[in-house]
């Protein structure tokens, strides 16, 4: 790897260094040891199904693994410094997304989540959950279901549940590394088994499953389904079939950029790094609107500001960058997941 540099973000006096994450892990019975494997995630769990890189959530917090915070959770040090989030209206004072790996070794469940509408008045005032997937690696064959291939109504929809036909009326998908997808709240979806995929949602934690193959948890229980509020969140009309959103890659010395998805919720884009060959500076300008999470999906580098030590960035790590943060500069050769609100 060459050291050639690549600025990431505005002036360095008095502003803050980002800092890398250290996930909450998952372990959910759906779940594999791919995230282990490849991607470094050291956990005792097994299986290792989800890990939560950058997350508020009270059901699972990052933790801050470099800089002046180390050891902290994410959500103490932002309650502390709002103003790491920046003055866009989305943030409201809080992390407004929850960034995610997946490891689908088998099918997760049927389900749905409710939109923010729903949340608020039947769930203490929480988020609900629109949410973006990043294909990082498919199985051959491998499929994800979004929405219905006819039209239901909530009965016939609850009888399908019912005598275990369901499948028979969701459209299923075939899926690719490098594939997109949008799920709006109140969508039928679900990741099929050989998946591994990053996740980009609303901050909530609200999944009502309609069906779960009479798969048994770990209480020795068939895991509980939510169905009476699925059936009252689902968008239960059929949907054309999913097709990739038009990506156009656009290319500065030193890196190359994609729109993957805007919604009201976040900005998701594909940065793909390569200072190999770069002898100018690329600034990349981090504004005081909003902070910014970059998750290397592919290869390493280097961050180094003027007066922070060096932070090494490999795949699978994740790192937050405060709204208006010190300039740093990056080499190397890698893909990163940008997110911003």
């Amino acid at each position: 790897m060459t050291s050639r540099n690549i600025p990431w973000s505005c002036e360095s006096a008095g502003r803050e260094e980002p800092f890398l994450l250290k996930p909450a892990v998952k372990n959910y019975l759906w779940g594999g040891r791919r995230l282990k494997d490849e991607f470094c995630k050291e956990s005792e769990m097994f299986p290792l199904a989800e890990t939560w890189e950058c997350s508020t959530h009270p059901n699972g917090s990052s933790m801050i693994a470099s800089g002046r915070f180390t050891g902290l959770p994410l959500s103490g040090v932002l309650q502390r410094h709002p103003e790491f989030l920046g003055t866009h209206p989305g943030t409201k004072g809080e992390l407004p997304i929850l960034l995610k790996l997946i490891d689908a070794k088998q099918d997760l469940s049927i389900q749905v989540h409710p939109d923010d509408a729903y949340a608020k008045t039947h769930e203490n005032g929480q988020l609900g959950k629109s949410e973006m997937w990043y294909i990082l690696d498919a199985e051959p064959g491998a499929e994800l279901i979004c929405g219905l291939r006819h039209n239901l109504d909530r009965s016939a929809l609850r009888r399908s549940i019912m005598e275990g036909t369901i499948e028979k009326y969701v459209q299923k998908i075939p899926v690719k590394k490098n594939d997109v997808f949008y799920m709006e709240a109140g969508t039928i979806h679900a990741v099929g088994a050989g998946i591994l995929l990053a996740e980009v949602q609303e901050s909530s934690d609200l999944t009502y499953r309609l069906y779960d193959y009479h798969r048994i948890g770990q209480d020795g229980k068939e895991r509980e389904l939510h169905v009476e509020k699925a059936l009252e969140t689902a968008d239960l009309r059929s949907r054309s079939r999913l097709k990739q959103p038009l990506r156009v890659l656009q290319y500065q010395k030193g890196y190359a950029s994609e729109l993957l998805c805007r919604c009201k919720y976040f900005e998701v884009y594909r940065l793909l790094v390569n200072t190999e060959r770069c002898r100018e500076l690329v600034r990349y300008q981090a504004d005081k609107l909003s902070f910014r999470v970059l998750l290397c999906i592919q290869g390493c580098g280097m961050l180094r500001s003027e007066k922070g030590n060096p932070l090494l960035v490999f795949k699978g790590d994740c790192i937050f960058f405060p709204a208006n943060s010190a300039e740093v500069r990056l080499h190397g050769r890698a893909q990163f997941l940008e997110v911003r609100c």
